[in-house]
């Protein structure tokens, strides 16, 4: 899940930045490095926040996420409506 973290979304073996110095590491470099990174926040998100049991995240999606979600898809379709 890094990797495709990595390569999808932050650049894969290119530099963060592309001058000077960062121009000379190797692309491997790079990519080790995002992957690691991206690898230790994963198990630092997983190690710190609470697991839910199924029925809080079935409460949870019926409650809060499908009613925000619902009311941002007609926010969207109001702000698109009227401002044609």
């Amino acid at each position: 899940m890094s990797a495709l973290t990595v390569i999808l979304f932050l650049g894969g073996w290119l530099p963060i930045i592309s001058w000077g110095i960062f121009l000379i590491l190797p692309g491997w470099f790079w990519f080790v490095l995002k992957l690691v990174i991206v690898g230790f926040i994963f198990i630092w998100v997983r190690g710190t926040l609470p697991r839910y049991r199924f029925d809080q995240l079935m409460s949870l999606g019926w409650k809060v996420i499908l009613p925000s979600s619902l009311s941002l898809v007609f926010l969207t379709v109001f702000l698109f409506l009227a401002l044609i």
